[in-house]
């Protein structure tokens, strides 16, 4: 018997199944698939959007995921049948990754994703580094010796990788780097030469600044010593707690780096997931504010809402900010160069960074923003309720589509 032959009756009791759902976009993709893969055809992702899904020809991939979120649905679905109403089939229905097809494979044959490993760790120098280690190396850990019901290990996180935000990372072989904002900082030296105290100076952001800075003013040196040292903010720790778990299914694919080493083969080569300060990230600030109505105020303390004139100024740092303050967090995500995706999880502060995870990973509050933003590139900016170093509350301020066209091209003002 041909795949063809075989495909159909496979594909007849997945649907008698039901579990393919209500959603008329899961069965249109699997009918569609269906007949290609009986009529020998391998569809692209754009004949997909059109054929399958009735988008128009001008439809931009780039800039949509659409039939990405849906492929990964469908794989999802897949998955449930054959741990259910399909448990006792000799042969099952896949999709290979990176394709839109459908295959038939025997079911001793499948291969099952390897259990994630936590990505290799960089040389990273100081106390926040190694707080960031041990917060990839544990939690990682965690989803892969989670909890386990009836035999089967439970997925609290799945309806969160489903959804549009996450998948696109996920359904691909595409690596996934994790940038975490760091801060290059230099020691001011005394007449003996001895370093007395570090120093922070957004202007100088690398070694390389730093050199440049000598060149302009040979008596910096007099006074400045490169130490070659940077630092992570604690806020990035307890982030990546609730962001590594969703990315773990990846396996292999998740790199973790810096912001100070983000360059432009970084940004063409995969998916970006950015954690930190709004002050952390580097020349990765241009390119995540371009398509924005949002932009940063010299301190980073501030945004300013070029829409409305409304200005957003944290409390953290200033006298009625000692122990109840307000803090603003941001999330945003748009589609990268060649099929990547890109995904911002920021604030002003410490408070703001950890909340934005915890809003960036959990259902409800993605559903919150789809509702008022159903467009596949967003920004949502959120009010953050602060005690002492805890966050309490967030409150969404606005959600909004993101100018796409501006994020990677000039595009000259009108």
């Amino acid at each position: 018997m041909t795949e063809a032959e075989t495909l159909k009756p496979l594909a007849e009791r997945i649907r008698a199944s039901g579990i393919l759902g209500r959603s008329s976009l899961t069965q249109r993709l699997f009918d569609f698939l269906i007949e290609c893969s009986v009529h020998g055809k391998v569809p692209k992702e754009i004949d997909v959007a059109i054929d399958a899904f009735g988008r128009s020809d001008t439809f931009d991939v780039s800039q949509d995921a659409v039939v990405r979120v849906y492929v990964h649905k469908l794989r999802r679905k897949l998955e449930e049948f054959y741990a259910g109403p399909g448990r006792q089939e000799t042969h099952r229905i896949i999709i290979p990754r990176g394709e839109y097809r459908l295959a038939v494979a025997p079911l001793a044959a499948v291969v099952v994703d390897e259990p994630a490993a936590a990505p290799d760790r960089p040389r990273w120098p100081g106390w926040g580094a190694a707080l960031l280690a041990v917060s990839l190396i544990v939690n990682v850990g965690l989803v892969l010796t989670g909890p386990l019901q009836m035999g089967q290990a439970v997925d609290p996180l799945r309806e969160v990788r489903d959804s549009s935000v996450w998948a696109p990372l996920l359904d691909d072989e595409l690596p996934i780097h994790v940038v975490v904002g760091d801060y290059y900082i230099f020691g001011e030296v005394d007449e003996f030469l001895s370093v007395t105290r570090l120093v922070r100076d957004f202007g100088i952001n690398s070694r390389a600044d730093f050199d440049r800075t000598l060149q302009r003013d040979p008596h910096f040196a007099d006074r400045y010593q490169d130490l070659n040292m940077s630092y992570l903010p604690t806020a990035s720790a307890y982030a990546l707690r609730d962001i590594m778990p969703l990315l773990a299914a990846a396996n292999r694919r998740v790199r973790v780096i810096m912001a100070s080493d983000v360059n432009a083969e970084v940004l063409k080569s995969g998916h970006v997931v950015y954690v930190g300060f709004f002050s952390g990230m580097g020349t990765l600030r241009e390119i995540v504010f371009a398509g924005s109505r949002l932009m940063t105020g010299e301190s980073f303390d501030e945004l300013y809402d070029s829409t409305t004139g409304a200005a957003y100024v944290s409390d953290v740092g200033s006298v009625q900010g000692r122990l109840k303050y307000r803090d603003y967090g941001y999330f945003s995500t748009f589609a990268g160069p060649d099929g990547s995706q890109f995904v911002i999880i920021a604030g002003t502060r410490d408070v703001a960074v950890m909340r934005m995870a915890e809003i960036a990973t959990r259902r409800v509050t993605l559903d919150e923003i789809k509702a008022q933003t159903p467009e596949s590139a967003f920004e949502s900016l959120y009010e953050v309720y602060g005690f002492e170093r805890t966050d309490i509350d967030a409150t969404l301020v606005l959600s909004s589509p993101l100018n796409t066209t501006s994020i990677w091209r000039d595009v000259p003002e009108q």
